[in-house]
Order: structure tokens, then C-alpha cells, then sequence
């Protein structure tokens, strides 16, 4: 895989990213898409305690890049099947396969990708600068955070995951 040069926007994007946070507002619209995500994420994720700290923090970062969650769960079954220490042959790290130059990139060499809510910050804030750079076309920006742009195949199997699992009613 080739590294893409990172632009000064999505830089910044990023040194703004790790200082920042946010989560649900209401605790009955929280309660309801937890247990809904927790019913489908149980598979997956058997343990319940890790399960419900995964879909809070990812919640948490999705809302505060304007990403659907369910688009965050849906990356993650593809990039990592929900392997917190997965690592690509490309050296991705994490359950979002956040490159390691990124760390680096924007200053902060100490930053651990296999940490949760580090990897869930960087992974959500390149996703959403992408989907920026894309016009919110969600095929090529996915084509572009995975380093296959131009090719369709990432984009396809992250779609069929958010339809099959995550958007299912």
C-alpha cells in the first residue's frame, strides 16, 4: 500500500481531534441504541462489559465527526472483525487499521493506536475528513481510507456489513 501524503487539512483535522470529546445526549435515545448494538454486536463481542465500552466510545466519536455509528461499527468488522490489536500486513494497527505514520504525521509519536479511543479518534476523524474531501461520496472516500482508490471492492464489503448488521431492522 502506498502512503497517501497527508494534506495540512486533514493534519489539522487530527491535532484537533485528540483533544476534543463528546457522547449521548439523552439517556433513553443511549439506552436504546446500546442494547440495540449490543444485541447485534453479542456475536462478535461476547463479553458484555467490553462490548458496552466499545459501542459507547465509538458513539462518542462518531457523533463528534458526524459519522454514523453503525458506519464506524460496520468499518471496524471489516477492517479488524473487532481484534484490538489487529495488524495489517500493511502495518495498520487497531480496530479502525490506522496507519502508524499518522502518529508521527501530527506531532504525537507517544499516542497508541491499539489504545481505543486513540485508534477510534484518529480512524473517525480520517474517515470524516475523506467523506469531506469526497462530497460525501461514501464509496470513494471508504476506497480512499482503506489506500484502494479507484477500486470498489472496500467500499462494497463495508456497505454489505452496514446493511447486513449494523442497518438491519
Amino acid at each position: 500500500m502506498q502512503r497517501q501524503a497527508p494534506t495540512p487539512a486533514l493534519r489539522e483535522a487530527l491535532v484537533a481531534a485528540v483533544n476534543d470529546s463528546e457522547g449521548f445526549d439523552n439517556r433513553f435515545a443511549a439506552e436504546v441504541w446500546l442494547l440495540d448494538m449490543s444485541t447485534r454486536l453479542a456475536p462478535l463481542i461476547p463479553d458484555e462489559e467490553r462490548r458496552l465500552r466499545l459501542l459507547r466510545a465509538v458513539h462518542r466519536e462518531a457523533r463528534r465527526t458526524d459519522l454514523p455509528p453503525e458506519l464506524v461499527l460496520a468499518v471496524i468488522q471489516v477492517e479488524s472483525a473487532f481484534k484490538r490489536y489487529a495488524v495489517s500486513w500493511a502495518g495498520a494497527q487497531g480496530l479502525m487499521q490506522v496507519m502508524p505514520f499518522w502518529v508521527d504525521e501530527i506531532g504525537r509519536p507517544r499516542d497508541n493506536l491499539f489504545d481505543l479511543e486513540t485508534n477510534l479518534r484518529y480512524g473517525c476523524t480520517i474517515l470524516r475528513h475523506y467523506l469531506d474531501i469526497e462530497d460525501g461520496d461514501l464509496s470513494r472516500a471508504l476506497a480512499r481510507y482503506n489506500g484502494s482508490t479507484g477500486q470498489y471492492w472496500y467500499p462494497t464489503r463495508v456497505q454489505t456489513a452496514l446493511e447486513e448488521r449494523w442497518y438491519r431492522r
